[in-house]
């Protein structure tokens, strides 16, 4: 990020582990062990609030796993306010989701294909509320409460736009993706529309950025032949699997 604030409190990070101390409070970086967790709750706590005063309430999560028992609660606590809540995670999920008068608010997708499933992405709120964060925590306790681990806020319109594309892509997935069911049960995803597969659709979406980026060979000369852009046979052969 070219953001000073962030990038300042990014310093004061490393400079703690340098010397084996720990942030115990940030304005902008969510920052384990000491207050990951806690703030993550907070927000959480603003969505049920903001349901309670009848204000558009939101929360979506894409993580590798879901184990720390206290935002499991606060997760159900929000659903059981009538806030909706759409966690995407891989792996290990401790919550089961669709249970009547508990998680009927929340829906449980994974997603598992060719690539591994790592970035983290937590919004809170709707509309002009929307708070975005790109993580390298899940909600673990090794995670929030027994590592350093750091919650970084996107601040850019576009990015946050950008963020929110990929994640609701996610949700439409139904070529690689499992939903959890209140058994605890994965099931493919069936729908009538358009078969979507999120990890060739972003694949496909990068290659075809790249090919807008003008090539710059060794003398800086611009290369624009369509000989430069040519798809390689491994992208070929991606696309036809």
């Amino acid at each position: 990020t070219a953001n000073k604030k962030i990038a300042m409190e990014a310093a004061e990070v490393f400079n703690a582990l340098s010397i084996e101390q720990l942030i115990e409070n940030s304005s902008h970086l969510l920052v384990a062990p000491k207050s990951l967790q806690n703030k993550i709750i907070n927000f959480i706590d603003d969505e049920i609030e903001a349901v309670k005063q009848g204000i558009p309430a939101y929360i979506g999560i894409k993580i590798n796993s879901l184990s720390d028992k206290i935002i499991i609660d606060k997760l159900i606590e929000a659903s059981q306010a009538g806030v909706k809540i759409n966690l995407i995670i891989r792996g290990i999920c401790c919550l089961i989701s669709k249970v009547p008068g508990f998680t009927e608010n929340i829906t449980v997708t994974s997603i598992v294909g060719r690539f591994l499933e790592h970035s983290r992405i937590y919004i809170f709120g709707k509309d002009e509320r929307t708070k975005i964060f790109i993580s390298s925590a899940d909600f673990m306790t090794r995670n929030t409460v027994r590592r350093v681990e750091v919650a970084v806020p996107v601040y850019d319109e576009d990015i946050k736009a950008r963020l929110l594309d990929i994640f609701n892509t996610m949700l439409n997935d139904n070529v690689k993706a499992r939903v959890q069911y209140s058994d605890g049960s994965y099931r493919r995803k069936y729908n009538k529309k358009a078969k979507l597969d999120s990890q060739v659709y972003f694949y496909k979406q990068a290659y075809e950025k790249a090919k807008e980026i003008p090539k710059i060979n060794m003398k800086n000369e611009v290369l624009t032949t369509e000989k430069d852009y040519a798809v390689n046979e491994f992208y070929k052969v991606f696309l036809k699997q």
